[in-house]
């Protein structure tokens, strides 16, 4: 390995040995997957030993100081080897739900930035490309399924990783509603069923019948998950590339019925109209590209844990990206500026709209296309908040139930139905409110994103703080990147406070104790999660008896 290149690290060692069943089919275990990380040889970047990563144990360790768990805690072994790096990397692009994050953000960012929306795309890669890498090499260090969590434990402390981990819980519980809801919506759209389309009482019925659908997929399996993804995946960027190619077809031909114009490469320029519409885009791009951690956070099922979930999650914002310029150039090229800011608090139904304007009696490929991103999007977020409840109930960061897993499945159970009871709850009443209330908590989900973002950005530096200065690979790949990334995210998360503090910027444009509805929602949120947290602490201490470590330097 040269110099300037990030040290290898091996994932956690297998130190666990099987102890009798406890009731409900979870094997109990002695030793926790998470404990340590080991150096590698020097100068080779092979693993110390033979070379050949060990798989993750199955539950709790010893109490060690620096960063590692401080008790056992009853869990079974998620299923190892379950999927692949394509596997992966499927269940990545799904959780980002491509189709629908185009449909959602498009309007509200062309009335933001005009035509330079496909440039406001591409600045926000940066910092989730720059997050993705310090997920790939925090993974190497420790591939656990609580990601974020578990991370920011090991470098920040207990309290820091606690939040964090209840981020990215919350994250599933506003979103997967939303997800089903859209899936449902453009379904029905898709078939010609408009009239049931729009009736609110069916539309919420058979959106709870489908949370329930995809979170049995779930608790079913992870290989039978991952073949569904493939096949929606698929479906979905073929929907979208046919849409992208016949409008940019009818531009150039001169048959579009709305204002066109063509493509020009100054539209990258993400500066073009300037500073702070180009922060609320931002946040908007944050939004589109979230969801690809979805692969980390099955690391402990995936073959080659220590590498191939954060390569996936890595290409995922790349295949993203290509993904989002092509259609945001299609897009805003047919339909023109004036037309979809017009449309911009349509949000997802603008897709509906230029489905037909595009294609005409061929609108349900869109439609498809948006019904099948959010389908496969509501069982994929499902993923990052039951496996963080997992990995936090493994560490006694929530009570040791959490941690059941299906001995049969290898799946975990308990933690991926409280958090689709907590969604469908959370999505009823929201909906009840109003449409508009359940875009307010779409909007404050982007605020946990560049909360649970930043966090993980910090801790790859902090962890690995002893190797910065080994050479400019290592200093730029664990340190600066993350670090300049976080602090993006963090200048998006305070513009963004700011932003909605004030009522009118929210859908509703109503005030909720004086505040914008998406901030209050947000704040909520992060009280219950430190309510919550200062409970758990007082019933059992043992978690946040652990203390922050760094990564050992490499011999």
């Amino acid at each position: 390995m040269a110099a300037d290149t990030p040290p290898e690290t091996t994932p956690r060692a297998a130190t666990a040995t099987s102890a009798p069943a406890a009731p409900g089919g979870t094997t109990v275990a002695a030793g926790q997957a998470g404990t340590s990380v080991a150096a590698v040889m020097a100068g080779t970047g092979a693993p110390s030993g033979n070379g050949t990563p060990t798989a993750p144990a199955p539950a709790g360790t010893a109490p060690a100081p620096a960063g590692t768990p401080t008790a056992p805690a009853p869990a079974g072994a998620l299923k190892p080897d379950a999927i692949g790096f394509l596997d992966a990397l499927a269940i990545g692009l799904n959780a980002t739900s491509p189709a629908y994050s185009l449909a959602a953000v498009i309007g509200p960012l062309v009335a933001l930035v005009g035509v330079h929306a496909p440039g406001v795309m591409l600045a926000s890669f940066v910092p989730m490309l720059l997050i993705a890498s310090a997920f790939h090499f925090l993974n190497r260090a420790d591939p656990d399924c609580g990601t974020t969590f578990s991370w920011v434990t090991r470098a920040l402390g207990p309290t820091t990783g606690w939040l964090g981990g209840w981020a990215i819980a919350m994250t599933g519980v506003l979103v997967v509603g939303s997800l089903a809801d859209v899936a449902v919506g453009f379904g029905l759209l898709a078939v010609g069923a408009d009239g049931l389309a729009d009736n609110t009482l069916v539309r919420e019925a058979l959106t709870v019948v489908l949370i329930l659908l995809m979170s049995w997929l779930c608790v079913r399996g992870t290989e039978v998950s991952a073949r569904f993804q493939n096949v929606l995946v698929l479906l979905q960027v073929l929907c979208l590339v046919v849409f992208a190619a016949v409008a940019v077809y009818r531009v150039y031909a001169g048959t579009g019925s709305l204002d066109a114009v063509r493509p020009a490469a100054d539209w990258l320029d993400p500066f073009g109209a300037g500073g702070p519409a180009l922060t609320g885009g931002l946040l908007l791009g944050v939004f589109a590209y979230w969801g690809w951690e979805s692969a980390l956070n099955l690391t402990e099922e995936t073959k080659d844990p220590a590498n191939a979930p954060g390569r996936a999650g890595i290409w995922s914002t790349v295949v993203l990206l290509a993904t989002y310029l092509a259609v945001a150039f299609a897009v805003v090229a047919y339909a023109g500026t004036a037309y979809l800011a017009g449309q911009a608090d349509a949000e997802e139904d603008v897709f509906a709209a230029l489905a037909r304007e595009v294609l005409g009696g061929w609108d349900w490929i869109l439609l498809l296309a948006v019904a099948t991103s959010a389908l496969a999007s509501t069982q994929t977020t499902i993923i990052p908040a039951s496996r963080t409840a997992l990995s936090m109930a493994r560490r006694r960061a929530l009570p040791a139930g959490f941690a059941h897993i299906d001995a049969r499945r290898g799946t975990p159970t308990t933690s991926t139905w409280w958090v689709t009871g907590t969604a469908t709850v959370w999505y009823v009443v929201i909906h009840r409110i109003s449409e508009n209330a359940l875009a307010d908590s779409l909007t404050a989900l982007s605020l946990l994103i560049a909360f649970y973002y930043a966090l993980t950005g910090i801790a790859c530096a902090v962890w690995y703080r002893r190797r910065l200065m080994r050479g400019p690979g290592p200093f730029l790949l664990l340190g600066a990147g993350p670090l300049l990334g976080s602090a993006l995210l963090i200048w998006l998360l305070v513009e963004s406070v700011a932003d909605m503090a004030d009522p009118h910027n929210a859908s509703s444009s109503t005030a909720w104790f004086g505040l914008g509805a998406p901030l209050v929602i947000a704040l909520f949120l992060a009280g219950a999660g430190v309510v919550l947290m200062l409970l758990r602490r007082a019933a059992s201490g043992a978690f946040w008896r652990e203390r922050p470590g760094v990564a050992p330097e490499a011999p």
